[in-house]
């Protein structure tokens, strides 16, 4: 027996259609029994199986009634149950799309602050930190789901044409760093000074005029010799006048020498950057003592280093 079964036969209903059942299959054999004896008294068995059949009928027709409505309310519920299964999953999928645009905005905020940094624009003018200022007046409304979804779409639009812009940006400003960083722009020793310049002099040994390729530098003996930009070590030896030898490659056509050196500490390949030892000061090769000699090579063609270091280089009075 199926539980349908049981509790059909436990509704109320269901006992008064059986109970008017057996009242009128009761009615109905008296009144065949009595049929030959007594007809008014057969007439009104008849009168009370009709009135039993009637009230089964009426049983019938309210338990009807309500199995309809039943069936109605667990339509409308299923229907409620979808509809507020839809609209859960729109706002899901409104969160996911939230969810990304916030991961887009951070990476923005950070491209911004390296961007600050690697720009040098100052404290404060770029505070991706604080809120942005925004305001406007009443009234306000509700907004249907397919303006919210809108809204995201243009956002999220607007984020991608930013971080590309920033991106491009981020590019121009590392190159121009990189470049910079490769260009000689400080003295090849600390606290020093400009002993000898660029150009025509007098040869120190056998008297006469010389061209001097490069500037010389006071040092003591072992000082730090410094790289003056970041590059590659193209050579480290020795070179028939100059002595222990270190040229570093800067990769944009410039090729910076440090002569006379006492000890050498780097070797070809080694990667330097701007301020790191390669050298002790010396006074090997042609030298009168302990000094630095600096070149500097553009594009193949010896140049005068004074351009290179500005204000950085001292000359002695």
């Amino acid at each position: 027996m199926t539980a349908y079964s049981m509790s059909f036969r436990d509704n109320p209903f269901h006992r008064l259609l059986s109970h008017a059942r057996a009242r009128v299959s009761h009615l109905a054999r008296q009144a065949a029994a009595s049929a030959t004896q007594r007809p008014t008294k057969t007439a009104a068995m008849i009168l009370g199986v009709g009135m039993a059949l009637g009230a089964m009928l009426c049983a019938g027709a309210g338990y009807a009634g309500m199995a309809h409505l039943r069936t109605q309310a667990a339509t409308q519920q299923a229907q409620l149950d979808a509809t507020r299964d839809q609209a859960q999953r729109e706002v899901n999928a409104l969160a996911a799309r939230l969810g990304e645009l916030q991961a887009e905005a951070n990476r923005l905020n950070a491209l911004g602050e390296r961007l600050t940094r690697t720009g040098q624009l100052a404290d404060g003018e770029f505070d991706f930190d604080q809120p942005v200022g925004i305001g406007g007046a009443g009234p306000v409304h509700d907004m249907p789901p397919a303006q919210l979804r809108s809204g995201l779409d243009r956002l999220e639009s607007q984020f991608k044409a930013s971080g590309e812009q920033l991106s491009v940006l981020e590019s121009l400003l590392f190159n121009r760093k990189l470049d910079a960083e490769a260009t000689p722009s400080r003295t090849p020793i600390a606290n020093s000074y400009i002993t000898s310049g660029f150009g025509g002099r007098a040869d120190p040994f056998g008297g006469g005029a010389a061209f001097h390729k490069g500037i010389d530098f006071h040092a003591a003996m072992g000082d730090p010799v410094l790289a003056v930009a970041d590059g590659v070590v193209s050579y480290a030896g020795t070179r028939s006048g100059y002595g222990n030898v270190v040229e570093i490659d800067h990769g944009n056509g410039y090729v910076t020498r440090y002569a006379h050196n006492s000890r050498l500490l780097v070797q070809v390949g080694d990667l330097v950057r701007s301020g790191q030892q390669v050298a002790r000061a010396g006074s090997t090769g042609r030298s009168t003592g302990a000094h630095v000699h600096f070149e500097v090579w553009a594009d193949g063609r010896v140049v005068n280093p004074s351009k290179f270091l500005g204000r950085a280089a001292v000359t002695r009075g």
